[in-house]
């Protein structure tokens, strides 16, 4: 396996923080969607639904990072470079 470029490690490491952030948004999001009406509401069963929330939390940050991963693709080599005159 060839060594990376510098441009591949840093085009790889911008799009793991994208991945990483917006898959904690996307988690924060699905929780409060979840858990908001049981706080509001005081529904019966707090724990269970505190779970529901968590879970699904977990799984909406895991989709979103392996779907931002898998559609990347590493640059496709070194620019090309002209000849000075």
């Amino acid at each position: 396996m060839a060594a990376r470029s510098e441009a591949e490690r840093d085009a790889l490491t911008v799009e793991l923080v994208f991945a990483l952030l917006t898959g904690a948004l996307r988690a924060a999001a699905v929780f409060a969607v979840v858990w908001v009406p049981v706080e509001v509401l005081e529904a019966p069963g707090r724990d269970a639904w505190l779970m529901a929330a968590c879970a699904a939390a977990g799984v909406a940050f895991t989709v979103r990072v392996v779907r931002v991963l898998w559609r990347w693709e590493p640059p496709a080599g070194p620019p090309e470079r002209t000849p000075r005159r």
